[in-house]
């Protein structure tokens, strides 16, 4: 997804699993309505628009929120990759959600949101039902300062920069500095975030919360370049009590890149809940020109 920091400070099939939390401009922007056998039918206003169409988190979220709308689905989603086929325009759009296979205690999905006949974003999803067993945590939370101790980032350039609350740690992409302003020596970023207005955390708003940091080659070279992701996956590890327990509050995100070479770049990133859990796992791979 491409992004510029503002420097300024300041369902539709009848089975929802459950009700919106509250009329948020979240919730609207995921909205679907029954249009047939695993079809949905959405909209995509400018709520959520980025530099070429919407914002990837918001259009992933899109396509989860299609196999969690429908009557067939079971269990809770454990991966989803997205692939950002071509631009999502502004106004309608169909979704087909196709359970591929479902088994006693697992389910696929393959997730194909289209407009004008044409396949704009395509998607795979797997869903499990989880049992309690034997867990470990080994890549724990990094130290940070609570997110109330930090001044909110306003961004105002993009739409969707309005529906989020970032709060940066470190490796702030600021090119307001000037033409002269340094590279860093990384690519990595740490941040608390959250929905704005607060909303709490279910699978859709994290599935888009883990799209929210910018490329990774504008943190490193510290200077905006035409870039977009091409293609996600997101591992949940969280299930839906430990969504419910982190409630509205800040998650703590932090993301790098391990290589850049000829117009394409990997990102890994992680988000962990304010009591140092770690709900998402995320990797990505964006192009990027110059």
């Amino acid at each position: 997804m491409t992004v510029i920091l503002n420097r300024s400070r300041r369902n539709g099939i009848p089975q929802m699993t459950e009700a919106p939390p509250h009329n948020h401009a979240f919730d609207r922007a995921i909205a679907l309505t029954a249009a047939g056998p695993n079809l949905f039918k959405g909209n995509v206003d400018d709520s959520f628009q980025n530099m070429v169409g919407p914002f990837g988190g918001v259009t992933a979220a899109i396509l989860l929120n299609g196999a969690l709308q429908h009557p067939e689905r079971i269990g809770e989603p454990i991966s989803l990759t997205v692939n950002f086929a071509g631009p999502v325009q502004l106004g309608d759009f169909e979704l087909e959600t196709i359970p591929l296979r479902t088994n006693r205690s697992t389910q696929h999905w393959l997730l194909l949101q289209k407009q004008n006949g044409e396949v704009v974003t395509s998607g795979t999803a797997f869903f499990a039902t989880r049992r309690e067993t034997w867990s470990e945590q080994q890549h724990n939370m990094p130290a940070a300062p609570a997110a109330d101790s930090l001044p909110r980032v306003e961004r105002g350039e993009r739409n969707w920069f309005r529906n989020y609350d970032f709060r940066y740690v470190s490796g702030l992409f600021d090119p307001g500095r000037g033409d002269g302003n340094p590279e860093d020596a990384h690519s990595e970023t740490l941040l608390w975030t959250r929905d704005n207005p607060p909303r709490p955390l279910d699978f859709a708003s994290l599935t888009a919360l883990g799209d929210v940091f910018a490329p990774r080659i504008f943190h490193r070279r510290q200077r905006f370049t035409p870039a977009g992701t091409v293609s996600l996956t997101h591992y949940f590890h969280a299930d839906t009590d430990q969504l419910a327990r982190a409630g509205d509050r800040h998650l703590l995100g932090q993301a790098r890149a391990t290589r850049m070479h000829n117009n394409y770049s990997d990102q890994i990133a992680h988000l962990w809940s304010d009591d140092g859990q770690l709900l998402l796992t995320t990797t990505q791979v964006a192009y990027f020109k110059e």
